[in-house]
């Protein structure tokens, strides 16, 4: 019996010598019936593909067939032909051909020219050497029986490889044949392979005028950096120099898409080159930039924030690419390297969304990474994961790796693992192609293959650009330090301009003069800039405009916005909400659920928090905004507790109340995301940086989870606004409290948010009713301005019988309530001995334990939103209670959770009450390495005395 998982074939060890005839035999006996051969060589002979199978079935027949000759191409009768030991070696020589043909295809990058310093010699791969296939040098010019391969028909082998080196192993090497999707594998193998048409094949792609345009280029991307090198010394500028092909690269890849309908790019990438890309990509005046490395800022005096160095900042603006507009934007992010790779797709998915554009053509994205990081940081595998996910798909994105061939002063040997820093893109089946930086012609002209490969795949394509840094790390830098050997040769080594110049002169399609006059027109250019930089003074700051028309730059938190419906709409939403189609198959427990729903909306009491959640997106819904919420299993609800999404038990069809509560209402997206943090999350963030009239939720499948995307919490989320003047609605709704579920399941690390909360730059929050929830949610959208907001969410009191609210909680008049004052039936105001003021589920904690022990003495005050601190309106509550103590209640440990953060604050509030007692004493968990321990018979000793200290219950 034949293996079901047959081993592979390795051909490294059997195409050699002698065996490649038995093989060529075999090969023959399969194309006559595949049966007949085991079922490892099937496997093998059936991913050379149809087009080997086609040809040689067509060219001739097996050794032992009746038929004993092949008409050839070249025959001048079709009566003329081979006999049959004749037959039988062409028909060999023919498909070792094939082989060779096959393995240039797949290993001919690693003979190509890629690496414009020579440190490592091109070294003849054995799969790529003839006589491992069974060819004599006296074979090389006999002809190859085979038809229309490589554009040729009956080439002689010397002719094949030729080709194949022309194609395969010049100055650019493609990786695609790990490409499973056949009609993608051929469109990049027929359009390598087609380049080979014209002599010099790549490199002679274009016409004299292009040509002159490209060195033109090149020419503003060093002239800008070594005026920078002069003008500044002892700047840093993390200069292009060495890498200067990728300016003609991405113009390429633009002018190439602007063609294919594509309306508007978003580029995103690290710090260096980042200059040279905002004058030479973005059309960024170079005076600002000069006016910045004198000293000036790059915002306009009247507008607030911390700024950020240069190399840091991005720009939008709109540029003509042969008579089609296009707006390029590139996105601001911090030296965290790869941190703004998911920020751009969801920029790029929003816009497309703006647009209406379902097949992702008018928006696309490009990424520059380097090389170090992009086999280095998790965070590209994660984005990559994204490309072909629906709730984030967005028609591909052209990655460029700028390859410098060293990450700061570390090697590739010690950087990664791999052959190429690229390889990680094989996971998504990209196809790779690597070019040599110092031949501007060839990068551009695989920038212009990525476009097109993007436009009619809308798949992910990479293109390593092998380059070097001139100077170091940054221009202070020494790197002869570390390495000696790549920087002698890099002194030694004449810049991409100079050598393309010369190639172009000594072909004759520029003179010396056009060089000249090209040099000497940028060179002034620049001169006239920095002069102007002088004077030179930003008049407004790059944001509020396009979607972001209308929005303030100042906060007022204190406002109070009306965030209720009205109970006919109300009423409504809980009808549409509760209804599934005729003869939808629901699941017995869902129907439950739905009634229970409808029948708490409709009484107007017992609303839980899912359904004040589902009431306060289906309300943004009919006002015209669109409402995103994706994370791990969102659509369910890690507790079981949404159903957003509902599925028919037979067939499995999804069905969405919340897109059918009205005919006119915007759309509801639930993505159920895979299991990433960091890159979802800057997905979500980017999505909000371009869709401000979006409300966008990321929810952490428990709270701890977020930790894996400290990152874009600290680098963009927290402080994106005062760096880069960047505004942000998203929401991160993050599971939290102690349950007794150990310590990676309690805590959402509240005080790591709070530690970050300065200059009114977020909202941080922990609700402890569905109604209030329900409100800041509506309230999110209802201000004239946009701030993150961290929810803390709860788990148990999804289900509580006391955390529900009445109708008339969402009603007309309501609002969000920063503080919650004492609801219960206590003693008067002047008897109150205690005031307990905490957050969250410990809130139902202390209130079932007064009640139990019939405490009357102690008031409890809810504080809902701790920054930006509502310092007044706790003050207002605590001036009822005069003689009473005041104690922070928490159920984290003593370094965690909120008391570090409120200590001080509610002194101050204390002070101003004149209260007897102005410090606020500690209710809580002891300090703790861990956030919770992980034996539910010690959390429940642990909470019960958290809770019998608050309240003054401990003997």
């Amino acid at each position: 019996m034949e293996q079901s998982h047959p081993q592979p074939i390795d051909a490294s060890t059997f195409l050699v010598g002698d065996n490649a005839i038995y093989v060529a035999q075999l090969y023959a006996k399969y194309l006559e019936e595949p049966t007949s051969v085991s079922l490892e060589w099937r496997h093998y002979f059936s991913s050379l593909g149809d087009e080997a199978t086609s040809i040689l079935a067509d060219a001739w027949g097996p050794s032992w067939a009746k038929r004993t000759i092949i008409k050839t191409p070249q025959s001048e009768t079709k009566s003329q032909a081979l006999n049959g030991g004749d037959s039988r070696q062409a028909a060999e020589d023919s498909i070792r051909a094939l082989m060779l043909i096959r393995a240039y295809r797949a290993c001919g990058h690693m003979k190509a020219d890629l690496d414009p310093l020579k440190l490592t010699p091109v070294k003849n791969h054995p799969e790529l050497d003839p006589a491992s296939y069974g060819f004599k040098p006296e074979d090389w010019d006999h002809p190859i029986y085979i038809h229309d391969v490589l554009g040729m028909n009956t080439p002689t082998l010397r002719q094949i490889i030729q080709k194949l080196e022309s194609v395969y192993c010049r100055y650019v090497g493609v990786e695609f044949i790990h490409i499973q999707d056949p009609e993608k594998k051929q469109w990049v193998q027929s359009h390598i392979e087609g380049e080979g048409e014209k002599p010099g094949s790549i490199q002679d792609r274009y016409a004299p005028e292009t040509q002159k345009t490209i060195l033109k280029e090149v020419t503003e991307a060093e002239s800008f950096e070594q005026f920078l090198h002069v003008k500044f010394p002892a700047a840093k500028r993390f200069g292009l120099d060495g890498g200067e092909s990728l300016i003609p690269g991405i113009l390429s890849a633009l002018k190439t898409s602007a063609k294919l309908g594509v309306k508007e790019t978003v580029l995103g990438m690290a710090h260096r080159g980042r200059l040279n890309v905002l004058v030479n990509i973005m059309g960024k005046p170079m005076r600002s930039i000069f006016s910045q490395f004198q000293g000036a800022s790059s915002n306009p005096d009247d507008v607030q924030g911390s700024g950020d160095v240069k190399y840091h900042l991005g720009t939008s603006s709109d540029r003509d690419f042969d008579g089609h507009m296009m707006h390029l934007s590139l996105t601001a992010n911090p030296s965290h390297l790869e941190a703004v790779d998911p920020v751009v797709l969801g920029k790029v998915r929003a816009k497309q969304n703006q647009l209406n554009d379902r097949d992702h053509k008018q928006v696309m994205g490009i990424l520059l990474h380097g090389d170090a990081a992009f086999a280095g940081q998790g965070l590209v595998a994660e984005t990559l994961s994204l490309s072909e996910l629906h709730g984030y798909r967005t028609g591909g994105t052209i990655h460029i790796v700028v390859n410098n061939q060293i990450g700061f002063t570390t090697s590739p040997v010690n950087a990664r693992s791999s052959s190429y820093s690229t390889d990680i893109a094989m996971m998504i089946q990209a196809p790779i192609f690597h070019v040599n930086g110092d031949h501007p012609e060839a990068v551009a002209r695989v920038m212009e293959f990525a476009a097109q490969y993007r436009h009619k795949f809308g798949s992910d394509v990479v293109v390593d650009m092998i380059c070097y840094r001139r100077f170091g790390h940054n221009e202070a830098d020494e790197p002869a330090f570390t390495q000696p050997l790549m920087y002698k040769a890099i002194s030694e080594h004449s810049t991409t301009r100079n050598i393309y110049a010369q190639v172009l002169v000594k072909k004759g399609n520029l003179t010396d003069e056009d060089v000249i006059k090209i040099k000497a027109g940028v060179d002034q250019h620049l001169a006239d800039e920095f002069e102007a930089a002088t004077h030179y003074k930003p008049t407004k700051a790059d944001w509020l405009e396009g979607r972001w028309k209308g929005f303030s730059s100042t906060a007022d938190h204190d406002m109070v916005v009306d965030t209720g419906l009205s109970k006919d709409m109300l009423l409504n939403i809980g009808k549409a909400l509760t209804t599934v189609p005729q003869n939808f198959n629901l699941n017995p427990k869902l129907k439950r659920f739905l009634s229970q729903r409808r029948d708490a909306i409709e009484r107007g009491k017992n609303i839980d928090w899912s359904a004040g959640e589902a009431l306060a997106f289906a309300g943004l819904l009919l006002e015209g905004n669109r409402v995103r919420l994706s994370g791990q299993d969102v659509g369910r609800g890690t507790f079981t507790q949404r159903h957003a999404i509902l599925r028919d038990q037979v067939t499995e069809e999804k069905y969405l109340p919340l897109n059918h509560i009205s005919e006119s209402q915007s759309h509801f997206e639930v993505i159920d995301s895979p299991l990433s943090e960091a890159a979802v999350l800057g997905f979500e963030l980017g999505y909000t940086l371009a869709e401000p009239h979006a409300l966008v939720m990321w929810e952490a499948q428990f709270g701890d989870f977020a930790n894996g995307a400290q990152v874009i919490v600290d680098q963009f989320i927290s402080s994106g606004e005062s760096k880069w003047l960047r505004m942000s609605g998203l929401v991160m709704l993050l599971p939290h409290g102690y349950e007794g579920q150990g310590p990676e399941h309690s805590s959402a690390r509240l005080e790591r948010y709070l530690q970050l909360c300065a200059e009114d730059n977020m909202q941080v929050a922990n609700c402890t009713t569905p109604a209030n929830y329900f409100h800041i949610l509506r309230r999110q959208m209802h201000r004239p301005f946009r701030k993150p907001l961290i929810m803390m969410t709860p788990k148990s009191l999804l289900r509580h019988k006391d955390a529900v609210s009445t109708l008339k909680d969402f009603e007309l008049g309501s609002h969000f309530l920063a503080v919650i004052p004492e609801t219960g039936k206590i003693a008067a105001n002047n008897k109150i001995n205690r005031v307990v003021i905490c957050s969250g589920k410990v809130y139902y904690d202390l209130l079932a334990r007064r009640e139990e022990s019939n405490t009357q003495d102690v008031a409890i005050l809810r504080l809902e939103q701790f920054y930006p601190f509502p310092g007044k309106l706790l003050e207002a509550e605590l001036k009822k209670y005069p003689n009473a103590e005041v104690i922070w209640c928490q159920e984290e440990p003593e370094n965690m959770g909120a008391w570090t953060f409120l200590d001080r604050r509610l002194e101050s509030v204390l002070m101003k009450t004149k209260n007897k007692n102005t410090r606020p004493l500690y209710a809580g968990r002891k300090e703790a390495a861990s956030t919770a321990t992980g034996l539910l018979s010690r959390h429940k000793t642990e909470q019960d005395h958290v809770v019998n200290t608050a309240l003054g219950l401990t003997k």
